[in-house]
């Protein structure tokens, strides 16, 4: 497990979603770790969880409109379910529309908290762990919490995201993967 800079809010500069959990009294706590979270394996391999723990903060254009899909850092998403459930056609937002749309960059996207109003869907798979983790705003900070929290808080649409028949990913000795892979953004 990384070592987790884990400050009052007065030690270090605050990011814009740590400081919107500040006025939100929400009470949810940000671990930064300097090695980095940009990607799921990074960000399991930091906090010392399985990558399925992991929540990937994916930023699609659906039938027009932005939208975030939370994914599993073991899955891949499955762009046709998530037509399904948010209108199609269904593209990869880029970089600019993805911070116009969320106020953050790509690897630090986090679940709820964006810029604008968006429609947020949660693949199931995540509801199946006692906690998560996803990024909280850069791409070197994660925060912690329970998965039935992460949908009441993001207003997520429960569906099935994953590519069905997706085979579990392998894993090492400690039971993470052993190489990099997709990004939590």
């Amino acid at each position: 497990m990384a070592t987790a800079i884990c400050k009052p809010p007065y030690l270090f500069n605050m990011s814009r979603f740590e400081s919107w959990l500040a006025d939100s009294g929400i009470g949810v706590s940000v671990m930064q770790f300097p090695a980095g979270t940009r990607t799921a394996v990074d960000a399991a391999r930091a906090v010392g969880c399985d990558v399925g723990q992991i929540v990937k903060s994916l930023v699609f254009v659906a039938a027009g409109n932005p939208v975030i899909a939370l994914v599993s850092g073991a899955n891949r998403l499955d762009e046709t379910r998530l037509g399904a459930a948010a209108g199609e056609p269904v593209a990869k937002a880029d970089a600019e529309i993805a911070r116009t749309a969320t106020g953050y960059a790509i690897g630090g996207v986090p679940p709820f908290g964006h810029a604008t109003d968006l429609q947020v869907f949660m693949d199931r798979d995540l509801l199946a762990h006692p906690v998560v983790w996803a990024a909280a705003g850069r791409p070197d900070s994660v925060f912690e919490i329970q998965p039935e929290r992460l949908r009441d808080l993001s207003k997520a649409t429960v569906v099935d995201l994953k590519i069905t028949g997706q085979l579990d990913p392998p894993t090492g000795p400690s039971g993470h993967l052993p190489t990099s892979g997709e990004g939590l953004a």
